[in-house]
């Protein structure tokens, strides 16, 4: 199982960004997603999760509200739509899979990880 994070990049403080993962190779849909992020010099943390079918979604406090998270199961995508982005959301974004079950917000759920994608806000 692979997984391709994409879509980080440097954006104004206020603005968004939309980040994406593909999955591929042996994965079905029954997979909870997550995303992460680890700030320079801080440990990684969970961000947003949604469960296989996407009717559960479990967000940390600093992603309520300004963050969505959906999937595409057809095309076995997750997406992360980032908005009124803050300095402090500077970080490396990490996607990665998990059994179906809660979601969770431990690390240690997971199986899978992509690489991460850089997201930089400027004030």
């Amino acid at each position: 199982v692979q997984l391709q994070a994409s879509g980080g990049g440097l954006v104004q403080a206020g603005g968004s960004l939309r980040l994406s993962c593909a999955a591929s190779g042996r994965i079905s849909s029954n997979y909870n997603m997550a995303w992460f992020r680890q700030a320079p010099g801080k440990e990684r943390e969970f961000v947003v999760g949604i469960s296989w079918s996407g009717g559960s979604t479990s967000f940390a406090d600093s992603a309520k509200g300004r963050f969505t998270i959906s999937r595409d199961n057809a095309k076995k995508t997750v997406y992360l739509q980032m908005t009124s982005l803050k300095p402090e959301d500077t970080a490396d974004y990490y996607c990665a899979a998990g059994l179906a079950g809660v979601v969770e917000s431990t690390q240690n759920e997971y199986l899978y990880w992509g690489q991460g994608t850089q997201v930089t806000v400027s004030s």
